[in-house]
């Protein structure tokens, strides 16, 4: 495998020239293979298997919405590959419901009772699959924190504790989010710039500057491809 910053060289070619696509996919099909086979639970056979061209698919529309700010390119793809496999088996299910309206189902349709099983909101299968995404998730991005110097202790030490503080840190990241050039700092010096978004956001430098690491937090959840994440913050 190539070090992270040549293979974001080499996914940036392949957005334009069809021929590197190709290379890359050819040369990450350990990967494909490996991503396909976590829903399979075997090897996938090429011709055969139609979850290993939907994850080639997935693979090249992720080569196609690669920023450089959403975090690594695998890590990202991965994502991008279990959200199309999920639709997959949504689809099939569909179908599958529809066909069970005019046939029986036989016990030995083994196709029909693992589209079934991945798709049940209880199934052990497919919550596994979410757990180990959201792991890979949270593992990727306690490490790009600990490139600010901040721990996930740190962030829950650091956040806003009364609604006013809250209100105040919101502010902050609206201003940060409509200000692009913002985050582009922020990823670039690994420094939170606080004058600039205190002008913006007429917060006051100290309060930015007391809660600096919830606030770094936040927004590497909302700059880079952390779906689960940002799911979750959305949510509360």
């Amino acid at each position: 495998m190539n070090g992270g910053h040549e293979l974001v060289e080499q996914v940036y070619a392949a957005k334009t020239d069809p021929d590197a696509a190709d290379s890359l996919i050819r040369q990450y099909m350990g990967f494909l293979r490996a991503e396909t086979a976590k829903y399979l639970h075997r090897a996938p056979i090429e011709g055969q298997d139609e979850e290993l061209s939907i994850v080639l698919l997935a693979f090249y529309e992720a080569i196609l919405g690669y920023e450089k700010n959403r975090g690594a390119f695998l890590a990202y793809a991965s994502r991008g590959i279990r959200n199309r496999l999920i639709d997959y088996y949504r689809k099939e299910k569909k179908h599958a419901n529809v066909t069970s309206l005019h046939e029986p189902v036989q016990e030995e349709d083994s196709e029909t009772l693992k589209i079934d099983h991945l798709e049940h909101p209880e199934n052990e299968i497919e919550k596994n699959h979410h757990r180990s995404a959201a792991r890979e998730e949270i593992q990727e991005f306690e490490k790009q924190l600990l490139e600010f110097g901040i721990s996930f202790s740190d962030v829950a030490d650091n956040c806003p504790r009364q609604d006013r503080t809250l209100q105040a840190c919101r502010r902050v990241l609206t201003a940060a989010r409509e200000n692009t050039s913002l985050l582009d700092d922020l990823l670039r010096t690994k420094k939170l710039p606080i004058a600039a978004l205190s002008e913006i956001s007429g917060t006051d430098k100290k309060t930015i500057e007391r809660h600096r690491k919830y606030l770094v937090a936040v927004l590497l959840a909302f700059t880079n491809g952390y779906e689960i994440i940002r799911g979750h913050l959305y949510h509360l």
